[in-house]
């Protein structure tokens, strides 16, 4: 196949390891394990990092080197230009080791993928091939949902991690997601959206917990949150997840994609106003406000801040506390989701009810 208008052939690729025929990968990655006997191969999981953007293998290697320090994996790393008229591949491979305890070298396996032209049976042939047998695979989609993305595909994944807030039409995929994933019930969904309001709903569960704030639960009246202009599903995710856990049902609200209002009715029959507004200089989430008449809840982070507050106002009454911020770039993120791992079902909790937000 032809690699002449492959744009890695004229960039420096040396982190990538050693270029080998596709043919001959699991032969050159035995070689590699037998060069040093003091190298022990790990793989816990298989982790597939796929995008389409110019230059992600040599970024998501740097990645998945930091990864590697504490997930052990087998990492297929694919970088798909379809664009290209000619198909064409290209394979490398490496190992990213580490130090057990100052002594031993543990080493994780990564291959690194770069197709042209139309590959959607080259994708899954060529990537299928190279799982390390019998491990679950986690998927790392990064940008939009392209035609690659099918049943078939998803059949096979058991953990698909996705950032929804890179999506022009975010609605469209995750019906896209709901529709490919008809033939795998067990499906795991991981957004960064979701990890991005951790520290938020930490907070909250948090300051609920005084008993100045748990007698206001219940007379909520106003919801407040602010987010930056890029990260309105992480704001939308946590309405959502704040409607479902408290049991308020929904009423009127704005339409359109761009909706800033939205109104509940609490079990109890009092009506909740919730306002969105939007801050180009803040993190995905800066400020999240919960109002019971006099009563105030405050969970805030300000842009460069190490630390979110958690505060709570009353007459008579203030109380304070600080957490760390959530993981800022895509590998943290990553990282967060792989450490926790579980079903991640209070994601699938709230995912209609944000859908319906969407909508």
């Amino acid at each position: 196949m032809s690699v002449t208008s492959n744009p890695l052939a004229t960039k420096s690729h040396a982190e990538l390891g050693i270029e080998v025929p596709v043919h001959a990968i699991d032969r050159e990655l035995h070689k590699l394990r037998a060069q040093d006997e003091s190298r022990t191969h790990a793989s816990l999981i298989n982790l597939v990092v796929y995008s389409e953007k110019p230059g992600a293998l040599l970024e998501n290697s740097a990645i998945v080197r930091h990864l590697t320090r504490e997930h052990a994996c087998r990492a297929i790393l694919v970088e798909v230009d379809p664009n290209q008229a000619l198909p064409g591949i290209q394979a490398w491979i490496t190992a990213h080791c580490h130090l057990d305890h100052g002594r031993r070298s543990v080493c994780c396996e990564q291959i690194a993928l770069h197709l042209t032209g139309k590959v959607t049976g080259r994708f899954r042939n060529t990537v299928f091939a190279h799982l390390d047998s019998d491990l679950p695979l986690v998927f790392w989609w990064q940008g939009e949902l392209s035609d690659i993305f099918s049943e078939r595909l998803v059949s096979v994944i058991d953990r698909l991690i996705v950032d929804s807030s890179s999506w022009e039409n975010p609605a469209e995929s995750f019906r896209k997601i709901e529709k490919a994933s008809h033939s795998n019930s067990q499906l795991i969904l991981q957004d960064h959206a979701w990890s991005r309001t951790w520290q938020f709903r930490l907070g909250v569960a948090s300051i609920f917990d005084d008993p100045t704030a748990q007698r206001a639960i219940a007379e909520i009246d106003r919801v407040e949150v602010t987010h930056h202009l890029d990260h309105r599903n992480s704001a939308l995710q946590l309405l959502a997840w704040l409607a479902v856990q408290a049991g308020w049902r929904d009423a009127k609200r704005d339409t359109g994609k761009t909706a800033k209002n939205f109104n509940f009715v609490s079990p109890t029959g009092i009506a909740i106003e919730a306002h969105l507004s939007e801050d180009a200089t803040a993190p995905p989430l800066s400020r999240l406000v919960l109002r019971a008449g006099e009563r105030m809840a405050v969970i805030s982070q300000t842009a460069g801040s190490a630390h979110v507050e958690r505060r709570i106002e009353a007459p008579g009454y203030q109380a304070s506390s600080l957490s760390p911020i959530d993981p800022v770039s895509a590998g943290d993120l990553v990282a967060m989701q792989l450490s926790r791992g579980g079903k991640n079902s209070l994601f699938a909790k709230i995912l209609p009810r944000f859908r319906a937000m969407l909508e």
